[in-house]
């Protein structure tokens, strides 16, 4: 239940930074292109994407929680400096090193949750704490979307960096000594 309420934390946060609103964020603030912003997706994709090997060999060295918690918080501060970011190229390139790090924790996630229950337990792990996930994830995009209309634009970004951080804590406070069995 705790990893299911951090989990939900995390997913909340998240949603704050959706894909639309983040694209939104810089036509607003920069005035970049639909062209421009599909190409910079793309590559923080494939980023995203090539983090998730990086993270298992990660994992295997400094360990499933600290991989989750240690890759995500500079993910978090670099969203955070994004929004404050004076120009465009220097958004992109935070948004870009978010990218390549922010989802190293999917992986791990997984593989933490299931490591640490029964396997008869397994699949209702895995349902437990994904559903709140995406419940919560469906909260927070209308609020970010107030937020935009507010006198500074980067308050979604700001928040979900924060949030994400508490998580992150949290996460590391609660289950460092948590360990799965192939870590202990």
């Amino acid at each position: 239940m705790r990893l299911a309420a951090l989990f939900s934390l995390d997913a909340f946060a998240g949603g704050f930074v959706v894909q639309s609103l983040l694209a939104l964020w810089l036509f607003e603030r920069f005035g970049m292109s639909l062209a421009a912003a599909s190409v910079f997706f793309f590559w923080a994709g494939v980023l995203s994407a090539l983090s998730f090997p990086v993270a298992a060999w990660l994992a295997r060295r400094i360990g499933l929680v600290n991989t989750m918690v240690f890759t995500h918080i500079p993910s978090s501060v670099t969203l955070v400096l994004a929004a404050f970011a004076p120009t465009l190229p220097l958004a992109l390139a935070l948004l870009l090193v978010r990218a390549a790090l922010s989802q190293m924790d999917v992986p791990t996630r997984s593989s933490y949750v299931m490591a640490v229950v029964t396997e008869a337990e397994r699949a209702a792990a895995a349902s437990f704490t994904s559903v709140p996930r995406s419940l919560a994830a469906a909260a927070s995009p209308a609020l970010a979307g107030a937020l935009f209309a507010a006198a500074f634009q980067g308050w979604p970004l700001v928040i979900c960096g924060a949030l994400k951080i508490v998580y992150d804590l949290l996460l590391l406070a609660q289950f460092r000594h948590v360990k799965p069995p192939e870590e202990r």
